[in-house]
């Protein structure tokens, strides 16, 4: 079962591993998404995305059949967000605006089987996300260490604690939302270049994970920014979301269709040519 969560495989190889983020429904989107080359795994926006729970149920589905990992991001750290998210099928739970070590305790305890936790078994779904051959009772034994905790680290009170936060057992990996993170320490993203606190700030998190043990992650908007990452040494990024890649690929093409100033110029006099031979 572990060998079907791609990021969890990608993870343990040692190389960093690159997703994206899923912030509008459909089953469609999932599937064009995952069967981008190369991605490992897909995010599953529930907390700012237009996703709800029957289309996320459907996004966990797509993106588990096309070979990629889906990571369900529940709106906050409760126990039925959780619980639905995992039910789903999915292979990680990312929970933001994480504040206290007991706030990460209580996370893992939602998430995991007892003894280690208080998730309750019943789903007849979640284990066909990893192999539909899998019976409700082999997932139960092997969900604990197949399925990951993603803890979001962008809160003023995390970053004091983070040390504290990434030792809590269950923990697989800290993610940094450089956005909240830098207007809740005050040093919000004004530009392109962040404040020096703000990116002493991330270098504390990724350093807090790897001496827990842990991995890191970080939501980028680009390619570049996410190679960055990589190799300042993060175990995973993303590289946009669907919502904003979507608006610059048209974006860029209408630029390009309208060519220049001048190019636009002249378009506009063969047109009033063509209108005035036209009467």
């Amino acid at each position: 079962m572990q060998a079907a969560n791609r990021v969890q495989t990608a993870l343990k190889s040692g190389k960093t591993s690159f997703g994206g983020w899923q912030m509008l429904p459909g089953s469609n989107l999932s599937r064009t998404m995952a069967r981008t080359p190369n991605m490992d795994w897909i995010c599953v926006d529930t907390e700012h995305g237009n996703i709800s729970d029957d289309s996320m149920h459907e996004a966990v589905a797509a993106i588990a059949a096309c070979g990629v990992s889906p990571i369900v991001r529940v709106a906050e750290g409760q126990h039925w967000m959780i619980k639905r998210a995992l039910d789903a099928g999915a292979h990680g739970i990312m929970v933001p605006l994480v504040r206290t070590v007991q706030d990460a305790k209580n996370i893992v305890s939602y998430s995991k089987f007892p003894p280690t936790g208080t998730r309750g078994l019943g789903s007849p779904l979640s284990m066909e996300k990893f192999d539909h051959k899998m019976g409700i009772m082999e997932y139960y034994q092997q969900a604990n260490d197949a399925t990951l905790v993603v803890i979001q680290i962008e809160t003023a009170e995390a970053l004091a604690s983070v040390s504290e936060i990434a030792a809590v057992p269950g923990v697989d990996i800290l993610l940094i939302g450089p956005t909240d993170l830098g207007n809740n320490i005050g040093h919000p993203i004004l530009g392109a270049d962040y404040a020096p606190e703000l990116k002493t700030a991330i270098k504390t998190i990724n350093d807090a994970a790897h001496a827990a043990g842990k991995w890191s992650a970080i939501y980028c908007g680009s390619g570049e920014q996410a190679r960055e990452y990589a190799d300042l040494g993060f175990n995973m990024a993303n590289m946009g979301n669907d919502v904003s890649m979507l608006k610059k690929a048209f974006g860029d093409a209408v630029e390009t269709a309208r060519g220049s100033y001048l190019h636009a110029g002249v378009q506009g006099v063969k047109k009033g040519v063509q209108q005035m031979t036209t009467y």
